[in-house]
């Protein structure tokens, strides 16, 4: 399976050595465990003769033009965190020369993957519109916002979508790399998983700091505000449109538009943080903390911890140990 990789200057170093890594990796557990040749023909290409990582280290690509037509393309992240920052990388010469390329390589038949920062290159070519999508849970509101015409769920980790594939932040890339060893060898993919320490993640959600997301509007940030003391009270969306001195409809909306659901949804998304947080850092049995959190009973939040978190809280609590 040929493999090309395309990098842009400032690529992010843990994606783009992530990637490197698993199909190395692959290729030599395949010879040593499984008796057969390398699968994996990974190449990394750039559209200027000259591309460093993020961190300054000169990443050695070949020219597009040398390139066979790949199976498949992958899109590391560019380390670029913020809205701002990230509209001004999206409009740079070599971003747009990478689009037109990345089109020239769908039209040739490739299956076209990105991951964390490199769904917004990806997002930039107009094939994503009409499919669903991931991307860094963090830029979900400004991905949203830009490409309505996406079908985001920030939750997932790794969302197929006919010959296009996005994945989530940061350590996605490792993800991504999995599922397309897994579409060639699955037993080849779990050998790279243990080698690697790779459990599999099929949700961004546990990671996700709902404040963090809040910020990206003023009504959502004093609505996460109003939330956070109503926490064990329970959910009224009258109640909070008349706190925020706005109306049940608008703020509906307005949730629905920049986080991609409810008011309510995200309520419990804060239950769930909360939830989490105590199990994790204090002694408190369960019943008080679904108390705390506006459960009316522990196998309530014991149920929905396990159901959003994969995870159970004996797990939980294990975890820092």
């Amino acid at each position: 399976m040929k493999i090309t990789i395309l990098a842009i200057e400032g690529v992010f170093d843990t994606g783009l050595t992530v990637l490197l890594d698993a199909f190395a990796t692959a290729n030599d557990l395949g010879i040593l465990l499984l008796d057969t040749s390398p699968h994996f023909d990974v190449s990394t290409v750039g559209v200027r003769p000259s591309v460093h990582t993020a961190r300054g280290l000169e990443v050695p690509v070949r020219p597009v033009a040398s390139q066979m037509r790949p199976d498949w393309v992958i899109i590391p992240a560019l380390n670029t965190r913020m809205p701002e920052e990230l509209v001004e990388s999206l409009g740079r010469s070599d971003m747009l020369d990478a689009k037109q390329q990345l089109l020239t390589w769908h039209e040739e038949g490739a299956g076209i993957a990105a991951s964390c920062i490199g769904t917004f290159l990806l997002a930039e070519t107009g094939l994503l519109a009409g499919h669903e999508a991931t991307t860094s849970w963090w830029l979900g509101p400004f991905f949203r916002q830009r490409y309505p015409e996406i079908l985001l769920d920030e939750s997932r980790m790794l969302v197929p979508a006919s010959r296009l594939v996005t994945a989530g932040a940061a350590m996605g890339h490792l993800d991504l790399a999995l599922w397309i060893i897994r579409k060639f060898s699955p037993e080849l993919a779990t050998l790279v998983a243990r080698y690697m320490l790779a459990d599999y993640r099929s949700q961004q959600a546990p990671y996700i700091i709902p404040e963090h997301l809040a910020h990206s509007d003023p009504l959502i940030e004093n609505f996460e505000r109003w939330a956070r003391s109503q926490l064990s009270a329970g959910f009224s969306l009258q109640n909070a449109a008349k706190a925020l001195a706005t109306t049940p409809r608008t703020l509906q909306r307005r949730t629905e538009a920049v986080l991609g659901k409810s008011p309510l949804a995200f309520f419990q998304d804060m239950r769930v943080e909360r939830a989490q947080h105590l199990v994790r850092t204090t002694n408190m049995d369960i019943e008080a903390i679904a108390t705390e959190v506006g459960y009316v009973d522990g196998a309530t939040l014991r149920t929905l911890l396990r159901r959003r978190l994969g995870r159970g809280v004996r797990e939980l609590r294990a975890d820092l140990r």
